[in-house]
């Protein structure tokens, strides 16, 4: 039974608004399932044990809904190049070294690491075409206790030869043989279907992914309209769809019964965001690596208030490093720079906004998760912000704000907690 109470300075989101925190407040957690924040505990729950980080900042565990393992090992470089670019010189030589399993044995235990000691508690993860590799990803992933859907990426045209599968049946065959080859095999690690991208999926393979979705009812995840250079070689490929996103729904690929990530939409036309909306289709925002390659800055304002589902992605290694509390900030910022720069009627997001994306909005593409109201799952992250000590008496909101901007996830994580148990940190 995974039943105790954490005592600590709570804070979570009360809606898409407004952070609720309570100072010495009292987290409840029974059998791995939140039960509510309270200022004094109730009766019945004094007999459990109480973890008490007094003090200290709780947080519900955060959501990372895209980002690429096989390219932990670079991130941080390459940053003056442009999507295409950077894919063919640095994203595709990288991954195509996943076909050595030793190789991806190590560059997956560094990674693994990195978001076992993160505030990260659910994560949406690319991995490469290599069925091995993928399988070394997800025996790490199962191993740090955050709950994850991982996926083989799917790509047989438009890549360098090393990367490229060799046909669209190829490429599906090695699917359904991953999928066989897992089943069953995890309790926190699932499977998630990945065409990489349409410029990399043919028409081919793209039917016989829908038939692989329909087999297996697995969710999808893939990229959408990042790039103008990008849409117009969608436009090229793909002249019968209305939209880069007509491209995935024509295959059923698209939101609607298929439960779907799409990650940036930079530069998605209003038709584009209604099929979204109208298809329950997640955003990812990748705020930092929709800076570093240039691509420009999507307009999370209107998605959130027109109702998209939206969350937030670290796109390592577009993205600098796997920090959530460092993509809430980015979302913050690059709002800024829509609204002063592209449309002063499109306000910017508050923290409190960004933070809801980090946790409930990105946690909804997992079920109940993000939130400590009754019956969410239960996960959480205990911070300590005392190495950035002030002369100010804040509240525990505004030092969540402040380690947030200061990147104190980055040293100041006491615990943290997936599905009620406490994980070990390494």
């Amino acid at each position: 039974m995974n039943s105790f109470v954490i005592k600590g300075d709570v804070c979570y989101s009360e809606n898409k608004k407004h952070i609720k925190s309570v100072k010495d407040g009292y987290l409840v957690c029974i059998n791995g399932i939140s039960r509510g924040v309270f200022a004094s505990l109730p009766e019945q729950y004094e007999g459990l044990p109480i973890h008490d980080y007094s003090g200290k900042i709780v947080i519900p565990g955060l959501v990372d809904l895209h980002i690429h393992a096989p390219q932990y090992a670079f991130r941080g470089m390459a940053m003056d190049l442009e999507l295409i670019d950077w894919l063919n010189n640095y994203a595709f030589p990288e991954e195509a070294k996943y076909a050595d399993t030793d190789y991806a044995d190590k560059a997956y235990g560094i990674f693994a690491k990195a978001m076992q000691n993160s505030a990260t508690t659910h994560a949406v993860i690319f991995a490469t075409r290599h069925i091995e590799a993928t399988e070394i990803l997800m025996d790490k992933m199962e191993q740090t206790g955050i709950v994850s859907y991982v996926g083989k990426i799917n790509m047989d045209r438009h890549a360098i030869p090393e990367l490229q599968e060799t046909g669209a049946l190829d490429s599906a065959f090695d699917t359904f043989k991953w999928i066989n080859g897992i089943a069953h095999k995890y309790k926190r690690t699932f499977p998630i279907l990945t065409p990489r991208f349409i410029p990399s999926c043919s028409d081919e393979l793209m039917n016989e992914l829908l038939e692989i979705q329909k087999t297996y009812d697995l969710p999808v995840q893939s990229h959408l309209s990042e790039n103008k250079s990008e849409i117009e070689w969608v436009k090229s490929l793909c002249p019968e769809a209305k939209h880069y996103s007509d491209a995935y729904a024509r295959w059923g690929l698209f939101g609607g019964r298929v439960k779907t990530v799409m990650a940036h939409c930079v530069y998605s036309c209003d038709r584009e965001v209604e099929d979204m909306r109208q298809n329950g289709v997640f955003v990812a925002h990748c705020p930092e690596s929709n800076v570093n390659l240039s691509s420009g800055i999507a307009p999370v304002r209107r998605y959130v208030d027109l109702g998209l589902k939206v969350g937030l992605g670290s796109d390592i290694a577009a993205g600098c490093g796997e920090s959530m509390l460092k993509a809430a900030t980015e979302a913050v910022k690059a709002s800024k720079m829509y609204w002063r720069l592209i449309d002063n009627d499109c306000k910017p997001l508050t923290f409190d906004e960004a933070f809801y994306l980090a946790t409930v909005g990105g946690g909804d593409f997992f079920g109940k998760v993000g939130s400590f109201d009754d019956g969410y799952s239960f996960s959480a992250v205990v911070l300590d912000d005392g190495s950035a000590p002030t002369t100010l008496a804040l509240s525990p909101r505004d030092r969540l704000e402040r380690a947030a901007y200061l990147n104190l996830d980055s040293c100041g994580i006491t615990a943290k907690y997936v599905l009620g148990q406490k994980i070990k940190r390494v």
